[in-house]
C-alpha cells in the first residue's frame, strides 16, 4: 500500500494541530475537562483563537490527534507487512508492538493515552471523541486487512477481525488506564490486547496465507 507523502502545508497543519492536542491535554490533566476553555487551550498551545476553530469544533475535540497517533502507527505497521506473512501473526504482533513503549514517542502516547481515559471517565463529550476515534481507526483498520489478505478471504471475516482489533486494544487501554499497572508486564496494555485479540477472534477464520493466492 502506497500513500503520496504529506505536502509541506500538510506537514505544518499536522504540526499545529498536535501542538493544539498537547496543550488540550495537558490543561485536561492539570484541570479537567470542565476547568478548561478553548481559549485556555489556544493560549498554551501559542495560537489564536480563531485557529483553534480552524482545526478544531470543540475543546474535547482537540486532543483527537494525540488519542488517534498510536493508532495510525500500528496501521503503518501492519501495512508494511512481507507477503506471505501469515496475517493473524502479524496483526496480533503488530498489536502487541503498537502498545510496547519500545521508544520515547510511544511511552509518551501511553502516557497521553492514559491520563485522558481518566478523564474521559467523567467527560461524556470526552469519551464520545475516543470512541470516535476508534470508529475511524476500525474502517481504517478494514482497508488495511483487505489489502494484506488472500484473495479468498472472507468480507465479512474481515470486517469482523477489524472489529475485534480495534476492540481489543481499546478495551486493554480503557482496562490498564485507571490503574497503577506499569506500561509494560503482564498488567500492561501489550498483554491485555493480545488477550483480548485472541479470545475476540477465536471463531474468525479465513485470513491465514497473508496475501499469497
Amino acid at each position: 500500500m502506497s500513500t503520496k507523502p504529506p505536502s509541506l502545508t500538510e506537514r505544518r497543519k499536522a504540526a499545529t494541530q498536535l501542538d493544539i492536542a498537547r496543550a488540550a491535554a495537558e490543561l485536561f490533566t492539570e484541570r479537567g475537562p470542565d476547568d478548561t476553555t478553548a481559549e485556555d487551550i489556544a493560549q498554551r498551545a501559542g495560537v489564536a483563537l480563531r485557529t483553534f476553530y480552524r482545526y478544531f469544533r470543540s475543546k474535547q475535540d482537540a486532543v483527537a490527534p494525540l488519542l488517534a497517533g498510536g493508532a495510525d502507527r500500528w496501521r503503518a505497521e501492519l501495512a508494511a507487512t512481507p507477503p506471505g506473512t501469515d496475517l493473524a501473526t502479524a496483526l496480533e504482533r503488530s498489536v502487541a508492538d503498537s502498545l510496547t513503549a519500545a521508544d520515547d514517542e510511544a511511552a509518551e502516547g501511553l502516557r497521553w493515552t492514559r491520563g485522558l481515559l481518566r478523564a474521559a471517565e467523567h467527560d461524556p463529550a470526552l469519551r464520545a471523541v475516543w470512541y470516535r476515534v476508534n470508529q475511524e481507526s476500525e474502517e481504517r483498520l478494514r482497508e488495511v486487512l483487505t489489502a494484506l489478505a488472500p484473495p479468498h478471504a472472507d468480507p465479512l471475516a474481515l470486517r469482523l477481525t477489524a472489529a475485534a482489533a480495534t476492540a481489543a486494544i481499546r478495551l486493554a487501554l480503557e482496562t490498564w488506564a485507571p490503574t497503577d499497572a506499569p506500561a509494560a508486564g503482564e498488567g500492561g496494555p501489550a498483554a491485555l490486547a493480545v488477550r483480548c485479540l485472541r479470545e475476540l477472534t477465536a471463531g474468525v477464520g479465513g485470513l491465514t496465507g497473508g496475501g499469497e493466492g
